[in-house]
Protein backbone atom coordinates (compact mmCIF):
# COMPACT_ATOMS: atom_id res chain seq x y z
CA UNK A 1 0.00 0.00 0.00
CA UNK A 2 1.29 3.45 -1.05
CA UNK A 3 2.15 5.71 1.90
CA UNK A 4 2.61 10.20 2.27
CA UNK A 5 6.11 10.47 1.54
CA UNK A 6 6.21 13.92 2.93
CA UNK A 7 4.34 15.18 5.59
CA UNK A 8 1.90 18.37 5.30
CA UNK A 9 3.12 21.28 7.43
CA UNK A 10 1.65 24.42 7.52
CA UNK A 11 -0.46 27.19 9.82
CA UNK A 12 -1.13 29.76 8.03
CA UNK A 13 -4.49 31.83 7.03
CA UNK A 14 -3.10 30.72 3.55
CA UNK A 15 -2.18 27.30 3.70
CA UNK A 16 -4.98 26.36 5.79
CA UNK A 17 -7.26 27.28 2.83
CA UNK A 18 -5.53 25.09 0.77
CA UNK A 19 -5.70 22.20 2.63
CA UNK A 20 -9.83 22.79 2.73
CA UNK A 21 -9.97 22.92 -0.70
CA UNK A 22 -7.96 19.82 -1.00
CA UNK A 23 -10.40 18.07 1.33
CA UNK A 24 -13.65 18.98 -0.39
CA UNK A 25 -12.28 17.76 -3.98
CA UNK A 26 -10.66 14.59 -2.69
CA UNK A 27 -13.75 12.59 -2.33
CA UNK A 28 -14.98 13.81 -5.96
CA UNK A 29 -13.78 11.25 -8.76
CA UNK A 30 -12.69 14.03 -11.03
CA UNK A 31 -9.71 15.31 -12.33
CA UNK A 32 -7.89 18.48 -10.47
CA UNK A 33 -5.26 20.86 -11.85
CA UNK A 34 -2.43 22.05 -9.03
CA UNK A 35 -0.91 25.04 -9.90
CA UNK A 36 1.76 27.32 -8.20
CA UNK A 37 5.57 28.46 -8.39
CA UNK A 38 8.23 25.92 -8.32
CA UNK A 39 9.05 24.41 -4.95
CA UNK A 40 5.48 25.58 -3.74
CA UNK A 41 5.08 21.84 -2.58
CA UNK A 42 2.33 20.21 -5.58
CA UNK A 43 3.56 16.67 -5.53
CA UNK A 44 2.50 16.84 -1.66
CA UNK A 45 -0.91 18.37 -2.39
CA UNK A 46 -1.14 15.09 -4.80
CA UNK A 47 -0.86 13.09 -2.10
CA UNK A 48 -2.69 14.18 0.04
CA UNK A 49 -5.76 14.77 -2.55
CA UNK A 50 -5.30 10.69 -3.49
CA UNK A 51 -4.88 9.57 1.00
CA UNK A 52 -7.62 11.69 1.27
CA UNK A 53 -9.65 9.90 -1.63
CA UNK A 54 -11.58 6.70 -1.31
CA UNK A 55 -8.99 5.67 -3.54
CA UNK A 56 -6.10 6.05 -0.93
CA UNK A 57 -5.76 1.90 -0.85
CA UNK A 58 -4.91 2.07 -4.94
CA UNK A 59 -1.96 2.88 -6.34
CA UNK A 60 -0.71 5.94 -6.77
CA UNK A 61 1.36 6.70 -9.72
CA UNK A 62 3.65 10.01 -10.15
CA UNK A 63 5.28 10.82 -13.37
CA UNK A 64 7.50 14.23 -13.85
CA UNK A 65 6.87 15.08 -18.04
CA UNK A 66 9.37 17.53 -18.39
CA UNK A 67 12.26 14.68 -17.00
CA UNK A 68 11.22 12.12 -20.06
CA UNK A 69 12.06 13.13 -23.43
CA UNK A 70 9.30 14.10 -25.82
CA UNK A 71 10.07 10.66 -27.64
CA UNK A 72 9.89 8.58 -24.60
CA UNK A 73 6.94 10.22 -22.89
CA UNK A 74 4.01 8.22 -24.94
CA UNK A 75 5.36 5.33 -24.01
CA UNK A 76 5.98 5.40 -20.66
CA UNK A 77 2.40 6.99 -20.17
CA UNK A 78 0.80 4.19 -22.40
CA UNK A 79 3.02 1.84 -22.73
CA UNK A 80 3.98 -0.49 -25.97
CA UNK A 81 3.76 -3.56 -27.36
CA UNK A 82 6.81 -5.81 -28.46
CA UNK A 83 8.39 -4.28 -31.90
CA UNK A 84 6.45 -0.67 -31.57
CA UNK A 85 10.19 1.02 -32.28
CA UNK A 86 13.50 -0.24 -31.68
CA UNK A 87 14.22 -1.02 -28.49
CA UNK A 88 10.82 -2.04 -27.67
CA UNK A 89 12.08 -6.06 -26.96
CA UNK A 90 9.23 -6.91 -25.01
CA UNK A 91 5.43 -5.25 -23.97
CA UNK A 92 5.61 -3.22 -21.02
CA UNK A 93 2.63 -1.33 -19.10
CA UNK A 94 2.34 1.93 -19.30
CA UNK A 95 1.71 4.74 -16.35
CA UNK A 96 -1.74 4.12 -16.98
CA UNK A 97 -2.18 0.52 -16.37
CA UNK A 98 -0.25 0.96 -13.61
CA UNK A 99 -2.64 3.65 -11.69
CA UNK A 100 -5.92 1.21 -12.69
CA UNK A 101 -7.80 1.86 -10.11
CA UNK A 102 -6.19 4.61 -8.23
CA UNK A 103 -4.50 8.37 -9.17
CA UNK A 104 -1.96 9.13 -11.80
CA UNK A 105 -0.08 12.46 -10.72
CA UNK A 106 1.26 14.32 -14.03
CA UNK A 107 3.34 16.93 -12.53
CA UNK A 108 5.21 20.01 -15.13
CA UNK A 109 1.90 18.97 -17.38
CA UNK A 110 2.61 21.72 -19.43
CA UNK A 111 5.99 20.11 -21.14
CA UNK A 112 3.67 17.65 -22.98
CA UNK A 113 3.80 17.46 -26.54
CA UNK A 114 0.09 18.26 -27.87
CA UNK A 115 -0.36 14.90 -29.61
CA UNK A 116 0.29 13.40 -25.60
CA UNK A 117 -1.87 15.97 -24.80
CA UNK A 118 -4.90 14.32 -27.02
CA UNK A 119 -4.44 10.65 -25.73
CA UNK A 120 -4.27 12.27 -21.87
CA UNK A 121 -7.67 13.86 -23.12
CA UNK A 122 -9.25 10.54 -25.17
CA UNK A 123 -8.05 8.71 -21.02
CA UNK A 124 -10.31 11.57 -18.87
CA UNK A 125 -13.44 11.42 -21.12
CA UNK A 126 -13.50 7.99 -22.08
CA UNK A 127 -10.93 5.85 -19.97
CA UNK A 128 -10.28 4.27 -22.83
CA UNK A 129 -6.14 4.51 -24.73
CA UNK A 130 -4.01 1.56 -27.24
CA UNK A 131 -0.30 0.71 -26.50
CA UNK A 132 1.92 2.19 -29.19
CA UNK A 133 2.16 -0.35 -31.69
CA UNK A 134 -1.29 -1.98 -30.78
CA UNK A 135 -4.71 -1.60 -31.91
CA UNK A 136 -6.44 -3.60 -28.88
CA UNK A 137 -8.15 -0.65 -27.05
CA UNK A 138 -7.57 -0.93 -23.56
CA UNK A 139 -10.01 0.40 -20.55
CA UNK A 140 -8.46 2.23 -17.10
CA UNK A 141 -10.47 3.30 -14.22
CA UNK A 142 -7.52 6.86 -13.75
CA UNK A 143 -8.24 10.00 -11.76
CA UNK A 144 -5.88 12.28 -13.26
CA UNK A 145 -4.31 15.10 -10.95
CA UNK A 146 -2.28 17.14 -12.96
CA UNK A 147 0.27 19.87 -11.83
CA UNK A 148 2.00 23.28 -13.22
CA UNK A 149 4.01 26.34 -12.54
CA UNK A 150 3.30 28.17 -15.94
CA UNK A 151 -0.11 29.83 -16.99
CA UNK A 152 -1.64 26.92 -18.99
CA UNK A 153 -4.57 29.55 -19.90
CA UNK A 154 -2.54 31.59 -21.89
CA UNK A 155 -0.36 28.51 -23.22
CA UNK A 156 -3.74 27.43 -24.08
CA UNK A 157 -4.53 30.67 -26.53
CA UNK A 158 -1.39 30.50 -27.63
CA UNK A 159 -2.26 26.90 -28.55
CA UNK A 160 0.77 25.62 -26.78
CA UNK A 161 -1.54 23.60 -24.34
CA UNK A 162 -4.80 22.12 -26.10
CA UNK A 163 -8.10 24.07 -24.62
CA UNK A 164 -10.53 21.06 -24.71
CA UNK A 165 -7.49 19.18 -22.23
CA UNK A 166 -7.86 22.20 -20.01
CA UNK A 167 -11.61 22.40 -19.64
CA UNK A 168 -11.15 18.51 -18.56
CA UNK A 169 -8.41 19.33 -16.20
CA UNK A 170 -9.84 22.32 -14.52
CA UNK A 171 -12.85 21.10 -12.81
CA UNK A 172 -11.01 22.63 -10.09
CA UNK A 173 -7.81 24.05 -9.44
CA UNK A 174 -5.60 24.29 -6.80
CA UNK A 175 -3.37 27.26 -6.00
CA UNK A 176 -0.58 27.04 -4.18
CA UNK A 177 0.60 30.31 -2.76
CA UNK A 178 4.51 30.72 -2.84
CA UNK A 179 6.23 30.86 0.63
CA UNK A 180 6.69 34.12 1.18
CA UNK A 181 2.95 34.96 1.60
CA UNK A 182 2.90 31.78 4.31
CA UNK A 183 5.37 33.66 6.94
CA UNK A 184 4.03 31.59 9.67
CA UNK A 185 4.90 28.34 7.74
CA UNK A 186 8.42 29.54 7.97
CA UNK A 187 9.55 28.49 11.19
CA UNK A 188 7.87 24.99 11.25
CA UNK A 189 9.30 23.93 8.12
CA UNK A 190 12.55 25.20 8.55
CA UNK A 191 12.59 22.77 12.08
CA UNK A 192 11.19 19.88 10.67
CA UNK A 193 14.16 19.94 7.81
CA UNK A 194 16.54 20.86 10.54
CA UNK A 195 15.08 17.90 12.75
CA UNK A 196 15.37 15.75 9.56
CA UNK A 197 18.91 16.35 8.54
CA UNK A 198 20.11 16.38 12.63
CA UNK A 199 18.88 12.44 12.21
CA UNK A 200 20.12 11.93 8.65
CA UNK A 201 23.68 12.92 10.80
CA UNK A 202 22.90 10.54 13.45
CA UNK A 203 23.21 13.42 16.58
CA UNK A 204 21.35 13.30 19.51
CA UNK A 205 19.73 16.85 19.16
CA UNK A 206 19.11 19.55 17.18
CA UNK A 207 19.45 23.15 19.27
CA UNK A 208 17.49 25.19 17.37
CA UNK A 209 17.77 28.56 15.49
CA UNK A 210 19.69 31.62 16.76
CA UNK A 211 17.78 35.51 16.11
CA UNK A 212 19.81 35.83 13.61
CA UNK A 213 19.05 33.05 11.27
CA UNK A 214 15.32 33.14 12.34
CA UNK A 215 15.69 36.77 11.30
CA UNK A 216 17.12 36.08 8.23
CA UNK A 217 14.70 33.30 7.45
CA UNK A 218 11.74 35.49 8.05
CA UNK A 219 13.26 38.32 5.61
CA UNK A 220 13.78 36.11 2.68
CA UNK A 221 11.96 36.22 -0.17
CA UNK A 222 12.18 32.47 -0.71
CA UNK A 223 12.16 32.06 -4.47
CA UNK A 224 12.27 28.63 -4.67
CA UNK A 225 9.73 28.15 -1.82
CA UNK A 226 9.59 24.99 0.07
CA UNK A 227 12.28 23.31 -1.84
CA UNK A 228 14.85 26.33 -1.47
CA UNK A 229 14.10 26.48 2.60
CA UNK A 230 15.10 22.86 2.93
CA UNK A 231 18.14 23.12 1.14
CA UNK A 232 19.27 26.07 2.86
CA UNK A 233 17.88 24.56 6.42
CA UNK A 234 19.98 21.30 5.74
CA UNK A 235 22.97 23.30 4.33
CA UNK A 236 23.34 24.66 7.45
CA UNK A 237 22.80 22.24 9.92
CA UNK A 238 25.18 19.93 8.41
CA UNK A 239 27.99 22.76 8.41
CA UNK A 240 27.91 23.24 11.89
CA UNK A 241 31.05 23.74 13.29
CA UNK A 242 29.83 22.45 16.61
CA UNK A 243 26.31 20.16 16.46
CA UNK A 244 25.07 20.87 19.27
CA UNK A 245 25.00 24.80 19.56
CA UNK A 246 22.15 26.47 17.27
CA UNK A 247 22.25 27.48 14.16
CA UNK A 248 23.28 31.02 13.96
CA UNK A 249 24.47 31.93 9.98
CA UNK A 250 21.97 31.02 6.80
CA UNK A 251 23.80 30.64 3.67
CA UNK A 252 21.38 31.79 1.15
CA UNK A 253 23.34 31.32 -1.81
CA UNK A 254 25.55 28.53 -1.95
CA UNK A 255 27.60 29.51 -5.07
CA UNK A 256 28.42 33.03 -3.05
CA UNK A 257 32.62 33.11 -3.92
CA UNK A 258 35.09 35.66 -4.53
CA UNK A 259 36.13 32.77 -6.80
CA UNK A 260 32.80 31.78 -8.26
CA UNK A 261 33.84 31.10 -12.28
CA UNK A 262 32.35 33.56 -14.58
CA UNK A 263 31.65 35.92 -11.89
CA UNK A 264 31.55 39.52 -13.25
CA UNK A 265 35.28 41.60 -12.13
CA UNK A 266 34.84 44.41 -14.49
CA UNK A 267 34.43 47.76 -13.44
CA UNK A 268 33.32 47.43 -9.85
CA UNK A 269 36.14 45.56 -8.93
CA UNK A 270 38.77 47.80 -10.82
CA UNK A 271 40.93 50.12 -9.38
CA UNK A 272 40.49 54.24 -10.73
CA UNK A 273 43.19 55.36 -12.31
CA UNK A 274 43.54 59.39 -11.99
CA UNK A 275 46.01 59.63 -14.23
CA UNK A 276 43.93 58.32 -17.47
CA UNK A 277 40.40 59.25 -16.32
CA UNK A 278 38.59 61.95 -13.75
CA UNK A 279 37.51 60.32 -10.65
CA UNK A 280 35.38 60.99 -8.13
CA UNK A 281 37.11 59.67 -5.09
CA UNK A 282 34.49 60.24 -2.43
CA UNK A 283 31.73 58.16 -4.43
CA UNK A 284 34.06 55.43 -5.21
CA UNK A 285 34.90 55.12 -1.51
CA UNK A 286 31.27 55.36 -0.84
CA UNK A 287 30.48 52.60 -3.00
CA UNK A 288 33.23 50.65 -2.24
CA UNK A 289 31.88 51.05 1.97
CA UNK A 290 28.36 49.78 0.64
CA UNK A 291 29.33 46.85 -0.97
CA UNK A 292 31.37 45.40 1.96
CA UNK A 293 28.74 46.06 4.40
CA UNK A 294 26.25 44.69 2.66
CA UNK A 295 28.31 41.42 1.99
CA UNK A 296 29.39 40.83 5.46
CA UNK A 297 25.65 41.48 6.59
CA UNK A 298 24.79 38.79 3.69
CA UNK A 299 27.54 36.49 5.47
CA UNK A 300 26.93 36.62 9.00
CA UNK A 301 22.85 36.11 7.95
CA UNK A 302 21.85 39.91 8.62
CA UNK A 303 23.19 39.99 12.35
CA UNK A 304 25.12 43.53 12.62
CA UNK A 305 27.32 42.70 15.45
CA UNK A 306 28.62 39.72 13.34
CA UNK A 307 29.17 41.84 10.41
CA UNK A 308 30.99 44.21 12.59
CA UNK A 309 33.35 42.02 13.42
CA UNK A 310 33.99 41.02 10.33
CA UNK A 311 34.77 44.65 9.29
CA UNK A 312 36.92 45.45 12.10
CA UNK A 313 34.21 48.16 13.65
CA UNK A 314 32.15 48.57 16.34
CA UNK A 315 28.36 47.85 16.49
CA UNK A 316 27.98 52.07 16.70
CA UNK A 317 30.39 52.64 13.58
CA UNK A 318 28.59 50.05 11.26
CA UNK A 319 25.07 51.33 12.51
CA UNK A 320 26.20 54.65 11.31
CA UNK A 321 27.09 53.51 8.13
CA UNK A 322 23.79 51.05 7.86
CA UNK A 323 21.90 54.79 8.26
CA UNK A 324 23.93 56.54 6.15
CA UNK A 325 23.58 54.73 3.12
CA UNK A 326 20.42 53.31 3.77
CA UNK A 327 21.11 49.55 4.33
CA UNK A 328 18.07 48.08 5.97
CA UNK A 329 15.27 50.13 5.72
CA UNK A 330 12.14 48.22 6.11
CA UNK A 331 13.70 45.21 6.83
CA UNK A 332 14.64 43.54 9.95
CA UNK A 333 16.97 44.08 11.66
CA UNK A 334 19.52 41.38 13.89
CA UNK A 335 22.17 43.24 16.39
CA UNK A 336 24.48 42.53 18.37
CA UNK A 337 24.02 40.06 21.58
Amino acid sequence: MNRPEQPVIGESPAFLGVLEEVSRAAALNRPVLIVGERGTGKEVIAERLHFLSPRWDQPLVKVNCAAISESLLESELFGHEAGAFTDASRQRAGRFERADGGTLFLDELASTSLAVQEKILRVIEYGQFERLGSTRMLEVDVRLVGASNVDLPELARQGRFRADLLDRLAFDVITLPPLRERREDILPLAEHFAMRMTRELGRELFAGFGEAAIAAMLDQPWPGNVRELKNVVERAVYRLPEPQAPVDEIEFDPFASPWRPGRPSGARDRLPDPAHEPVDLRAWLDAQEKRLVEAALKASGSHQGKAAERLGLSYDQLRGILRKHGIGRGRTATQSD
